[in-house]
């Protein structure tokens, strides 16, 4: 679909409350750094450092307080603009909460999710507290009521398709299995690519959003993901699924499914540039950069 610039919102978060993960709030902004510029609107939601914050869990989640506050400033930003399609740069997958309850309220069942992730980011509070897990379950209309405030029409659970989850615990699976999603994992994406674009035509669906989280990725060769972490212990990310997909397959795939249904929704999630990141503290500490510089 062709649609004016002034149609698609640009929206710049970068969150790492979500994920308990400062280095998040640089990946993102090395990301938006990465990509076109903007040719419509933009707008870049406030995330304070970590420096001095209170990131202890409340009623289950941490960081409740910051990840409330943003996502309110999200939901306003993207409303001010009433966009028909949002890019969203993250940032911890949080940050996918208010552009999809947006576009679930706006074009309701004709609009079809592909998560693209090594995870099914359906977990709660009881579970895990780093609400970044917790935001599939959430635009479902399941979890905390303080977040799914925002999702005015959850997004049907057979409008959902998983693209290279692996490796999920019990409870993720008898999720999935409750809520009747479909998902396809590494291997049968890998046989059969077309898949995907079976399972769109086959939901009706004239409308997707994507979230692309790059841990889906397989992490080998890649410093840019969670899993690369440096100066972690040995088995520090033991017993979490990883990625098993490859960045071309991917971009592939994506392209097929623009060009078989109005892509609305892009959001890109998780990058860490581990080497980048290390580069920032240090420069941080130079003269006239240091906040404590003489």
């Amino acid at each position: 679909m062709t649609r004016t610039p002034a149609k698609t919102l640009r929206l710049v978060m970068p969150q790492w409350q979500g994920g308990d993960e400062p280095a998040y709030r640089v990946g993102a902004k090395v990301l938006g750094a990465l990509l076109p510029d903007a040719t419509g609107p933009v707008e870049t939601i406030e995330v304070p450092t970590a420096e001095g914050a209170d990131r202890a869990p409340v009623d289950g989640i941490k960081s409740r307080a910051a990840l409330k506050a943003q996502l309110d400033a999200a939901v306003e930003a993207i409303a001010s603009h009433a966009p028909e399609a949002i890019l969203t740069v993250g940032g911890d997958c949080l940050v996918d909460l208010a552009p999809i309850a947006y576009l679930s309220e706006t074009y309701g069942d004709d609009l079809a999710v592909i998560w693209v992730d090594a995870h099914p980011d359906v977990m709660n509070k009881s579970q895990f507290s780093h609400a970044h897990a917790h935001v599939l379950a959430m635009l479902l209309g399941d979890g905390d009521a303080e977040f799914t405030a925002c999702v005015t029409r959850p997004v049907n659970p057979a409008r959902v398709l998983y693209v290279g989850v692996n490796d999920m615990m019990e409870g993720e699976q008898a999720y999935l299995a409750e809520r009747g999603m479909h998902s396809i994992p590494p291997n049968e994406f890998r046989n059969n690519p077309q898949a995907v674009l079976e399972w769109l035509k086959a939901s009706g669906a004239t409308k997707v959003a994507v979230h692309f989280d790059l841990d889906v990725l397989s992490p080998e060769g890649r410093d840019y993901l969670l899993f690369n972490k440096p100066h972690v212990p040995a088995g520090a990310f033991d017993g979490i699924a990883r990625g098993k997909l490859e960045l071309p397959e991917i971009v592939e795939m994506l392209r097929g499914v623009a060009a078989q249904a109005d892509m609305v929704g892009l959001a890109i999630t998780e990058f860490l540039p581990w080497t980048m990141i290390d580069l920032s503290k240090a420069l941080a500490e130079l003269p006239l950069l240091s906040t404590d510089a003489k």
